[in-house]
């Protein structure tokens, strides 16, 4: 289960499923610097998306495969 304290690298390795679903949000540069300090809370608020959605989201994806 992916949570909004988890980096967003760390979400992105052990569930890269999910990379499509944050490039869908527009959220391309995964593999940025930023990506593996902030914490997907903090990147997704940074980039003005709705956290709770996202990650709603992204769990969605894992629970499906």
């Amino acid at each position: 289960m992916i949570t909004k304290d988890m980096s967003i690298t760390d979400a992105i390795n052990k569930y890269p499923e999910t990379i499509p679903v944050l490039q869908s949000y527009g959220l391309g540069c995964l593999g940025c610097i930023a990506a593996s300090g902030e914490n997907l809370e903090d990147g997704l608020k940074a980039h003005g998306l709705d956290v709770d959605e996202v990650i709603k989201a992204m769990n969605k994806v894992i629970k499906n495969k």
